[in-house]
């Protein structure tokens, strides 16, 4: 690179920390041309953006320009108190809930109904469906709700849109192929049987733990959602509508010849044909006369309800719990100025993404998520271990700690409280992999007055080895809740009731373990490895619980057990290298679609995306493949497609709530990802070839 190539990086880039760096230097008055300004330059380039092999010699510093760029951007997203936090978008049945429980509560606000509306009408599909991620085909249960939310909404049904959208879900089977929460929200309107709906009786409140069935069996999210639906499906409340609004036009048959009895399997002794008799039996027992033990159990359902809101007003961080819970407050007879129906409404509010034009309902935020990764991206892009914005992130990390006891209790009685959890406020469910991605952050980054930073990690560390599953890996929220039966209740239609040990926080937490100096002889390293072996598919990937998906999970694992040095040469890291490498894209990149979760032929198949691209990168950059020209050409993808502020572009959802049912656009992912990519990237080819 001659003198007249390094002046123009810093005239045409313009970069603000190159140029600061070049002031402290040489002073704020020397021309632009003079021999100072340029060994200045010189040597800061040389020092701190040293070009390396392949792409990077033949570009120049392009790989540092694309670092300093996403660095800047991702700097200038960061909030004045030190976290970041990216929208996380879902599909349209969070919008249309929200307006039905507009109507539940009695509280519907017509420039809100218009605007959610609006959003709904946005997503719609030309063949008039709704899907449930960028680029799916349309979904039954997505298009039913907001079709119905649309009604509420006060549009009509020979609307041309809502033609097309009752054409699609009637040629899909209509309302009775929904999922069983649809029809339950539809059922609280009246436009669904209630016979047609799993029973489950508020009575399970009173089941203690020693029995195998109780709701500490399920996994959080659901736990945190059915002690308030047991309450709604015992009293049944009817929300009276319009009759314009009704739908009785999405049933495939006159709506009074409706069999909504369920369906038995051709295997007289299956799971599915036991739940579907005790259901039958549990509806006999909704018509008995006797209803003592049924308000005892409702009110001690109504004392586990406000026992678990957060002093913010929040339920497990999550719309349809808080959605719920206010719900179920309503029905037992509260009103709404009650204080935790107050701040349970309030909670949600705060959920919202909203503009001139539009509404949309998050599922959930996620602040302590995004301000570990970005945390861990700017350390890992050449940010000092006590830069002030780093310092800033961590005293508000710290602020995140989790103090008090939540369910985990239950499982690990012994243990203290010390996790982390993903959103603003959640202290009854921190999680393993929060709690893992946090400590990662931490450990880069200079203590914080005030704050004893060994404490704190050894709190959150213990916490974590606790939460550690008898199978060896590590689950999200609780430990050992993986008892498959809970799948076959007729209720988990979409097999979302457990929490089981996953191969991506299985890795993560090995990853941390290895950086904080443990190694494969540690007995928790030592069985989660084992439990990655049994894990792991034939072709060689990983299961992705938690993003999409075999790239998510592979790239998780090979991090981990690189970092604990597990070598490239034992034949399963191999298999899931190879694996990698042969599901890269003509154009570089690496992407792969939700419907991997359905079908295993589009397993790390899909448009190459940023945040995937950078995961598969990040794998094999750890197994020290950062001079193979096929890493480089992933590289030359995330750089060619930056864009000119720094972040780059993507549309995809990359994020998973639930696998076949609910996937989540994190909008940050395509940020912090890549710049962790680029900046290891960047640091092993300098490393190889020193």
């Amino acid at each position: 690179m001659n003198n007249h190539e390094r002046v123009n990086i810093i005239n045409g880039f313009i970069n603000p920390y190159i140029l600061s760096r070049v002031k402290s230097k040489i002073g704020l008055y020397k021309t632009l041309d003079s021999k100072e300004i340029i060994q200045a330059v010189n040597n800061i380039l040389d020092k701190e953006f040293m070009p390396a092999a392949g792409i990077i010699q033949d570009d120049g510093c392009i790989v540092a320009q694309s670092i300093l760029k996403s660095r800047n951007y991702l700097l200038s997203q960061q909030k004045p108190d030190g976290h970041w936090i990216g929208e996380l978008e879902a599909n349209t049945t969070l919008t249309a809930e929200y307006i039905m429980l507009m109507y539940f509560m009695g509280m519907v606000d017509q420039t809100k109904l218009k605007k959610a509306a609006n959003y709904i009408r946005s997503k719609q599909l030309q063949d008039g469906s709704w899907p449930i991620y960028y680029g799916g085909p349309g979904d039954i249960s997505a298009s039913v709700e907001s079709y119905f939310a649309l009604k509420l909404a006060g549009y009509d049904k020979d609307e041309p849109f809502m033609c097309k959208a009752r054409d699609f879900i009637l040629k899909s089977g209509g309302i009775m192929k929904s999922r069983v929460i649809t029809k339950i929200n539809l059922s609280f309107f009246g436009q669904f049987d209630w016979m047609g709906t799993p029973s489950i009786p508020v009575e399970i409140i009173f089941i203690p733990r020693v029995c195998s069935f109780n709701i500490y069996e399920f996994s959080s999210w659901a736990r945190i959602c059915v002690v308030p639906l047991t309450i709604l499906m015992e009293l049944k409340p009817r929300i009276k509508i319009s009759e314009s609004a009704n739908i009785d036009e999405l049933y495939t048959l006159k709506r009074n010849e409706v069999d909504f009895s369920f369906e038995k399997d051709d295997n007289f002794l299956s799971w599915h044909n036991f739940f579907v008799g005790v259901d039958k039996i549990l509806k006999l027992l909704e018509k008995s006369p006797v209803k003592i033990s049924k308000r005892l159990a409702i009110k001690k359902a109504e004392k586990w309800i406000l026992d678990h809101q957060d002093k913010s007003g929040d339920w497990g961080g999550i719309f349809p719990a808080m959605a719920f819970s206010v719900m179920a407050l309503k029905t037992i007879g509260y009103d709404n100025d009650f204080k935790p129906i107050r701040k349970g409404l309030e909670a949600i509010e705060r959920f919202h993404i909203e503009d001139e034009n539009h509404i949309h309902q998050q599922s959930c935020v996620s602040p302590v998520w995004d301000t570990a990764w970005a945390s861990i991206a700017l350390f890992e892009s050449g940010l000092k271990d006590n830069d002030k914005n780093l310092q800033k992130a961590a005293f508000w990390l710290y602020g995140k700690q989790t103090t008090q006891y939540g369910d985990w209790k239950i499982k690990v009685p012994h243990a203290q409280p010390g996790g982390w959890s993903f959103e603003y406020y959640n202290e009854f469910y921190p999680d393993a992999d929060d709690t893992s991605a946090v400590i990662m952050a931490l450990l880069n980054i200079n203590g914080v007055d005030g704050i004893n930073k060994t404490d704190r990690i050894k709190k959150g560390l213990t916490w974590l080895l606790n939460m550690q599953n008898t199978d060896g890996g590590w689950g999200a929220f609780d430990k050992d809740v993986n008892n498959p039966v809970y799948n076959r209740i007729l209720f988990n239609d979409f097999k979302t009731m457990l929490d089981p040990s996953c191969p991506d926080i299985t890795g993560r937490v090995i990853e941390l373990l290895a950086i904080l100096g443990y190694d494969k002889n540690f007995l928790p390293v030592k069985l989660a490895i084992d439990y990655l072996k049994r894990e792991q598919h034939p072709s060689g990937p990983w299961f992705g619980r938690w993003g999409v998906n075999f790239i998510y999970g592979t790239w998780a694992v090979l991090a981990g057990l690189a970092a604990i040095g597990e070598s490239k040469d034992q034949p399963y890291v191999r298999r899931a290298i190879d694996w990698l490498f042969a599901l890269q894209n003509p154009d570089g990149g690496w992407g792969e679609s939700c419907r991997s979760y359905e079908a295993e032929k589009f397993a790390g198949r899909g448009t190459s995306t940023p945040s995937q691209t950078a995961w598969a990168l990040i794998g094999l950059v750890s197994y020290g493949y950062a001079n193979d020209s096929r890493v480089e050409k992933g590289i030359k993808f995330l750089i060619d497609r930056q864009l000119q502020d720094g972040s780059w572009e993507e549309k995809e959802f990359t994020g998973t709530g639930f696998p076949r049912s609910f996937y989540i656009r994190y909008h940050m992912y395509k940020d912090f990802f890549p710049l962790i990519a680029l900046s290891k990237y960047k640091k092993e080819v300098a490393r190889n070839n020193n």
